[in-house]
């Protein structure tokens, strides 16, 4: 099975990935990274909220961070949807991360209820063509430990529409992940990811997978990436590539 550092070395452009392991420790842990490569992408940073979630946010920050809940209902003027949104947050029964604005979407319809096959359909793909990045979206059962991918894809071929795929992901043994990114890129030519991988890992526990996740990023493109245990909530070690004011 492939590992972290072969699957980004076959890919050094990833736009944003989401990571699931089971590290050695017996822990579930969860990976988040951002890659960029125009200088707006870059000066970014990942960073704890006061609500308790993670967010992406400008490296000198313009707008305030909103909640996922509050964020359901509309933001903030000048907030920057592509580039800035609540990355992950976790209520008593779910955790979710992503990679834009639909982590508050999901995180609110579990929150009414939803099972989360339901709660990660009928979203889109970012408004930037030509790319038309993917939405990535993974949900955790924080009590029963199960856990699910979703991607909504603009179709390879001429469609406008949206395709959807939600994978109710089995069990992880320990030194088993799964990655799904954004894209596939040399860095020049970038087409969109068209479903996760399947890997496996060394890494003892979050602070080891992190590392691992970091050293495996390309560093021409690498800006930030955090790891945590999602049945705990989303606090976890974070890593940027540059200072951060």
């Amino acid at each position: 099975m492939t590992s972290i550092l072969e699957a980004l070395r076959d890919n050094p452009y990833p736009g944003r990935l989401i990571l699931l392991a089971r590290t050695l420790d017996g822990d579930l842990t969860a990976g988040y990274a951002l890659t960029g490569r125009s200088e707006a992408s870059r000066a970014r940073r990942i960073e704890a909220t006061p609500a308790g979630e993670l967010a992406v946010v400008p490296v000198v920050p313009v707008v305030p961070v909103v909640s996922a809940v509050s964020a359901v209902s509309g933001g903030v003027a000048g907030h920057d949807a592509l580039r800035h949104y609540v990355a992950a947050t976790a209520d008593r029964r779910w955790t979710v991360y992503g990679n834009g604005e639909q982590v508050a979407e999901v995180a609110g319809r579990l929150a009414k209820g939803l099972a989360p096959p339901s709660a990660l359909e009928d979203l889109d793909y970012e408004p930037d063509p030509p790319i038309c990045t993917p939405r990535i979206t993974a949900v955790v059962d924080r009590t029963g430990r199960r856990s699910w991918l979703g991607a909504a894809r603009r179709p390879e071929g001429g469609r406008q529409s949206t395709d959807v795929t939600v994978v109710a992901l089995g069990e992880l043994a320990p030194g088993q992940a799964v990655l799904l990114s954004t894209y596939h890129s040399d860095g020049d030519s970038v087409s969109t990811a068209r479903h996760h991988l399947d890997l496996n890992t060394s890494a003892q526990d979050a602070d080891a997978l992190l590392t691992d996740l970091w050293a495996a990023l390309d560093p021409r493109f690498r800006v930030a990436a955090t790891a945590f245990a999602p049945v705990t909530g989303v606090r976890g070690p974070i890593r940027h590539a540059r200072p951060q004011s």
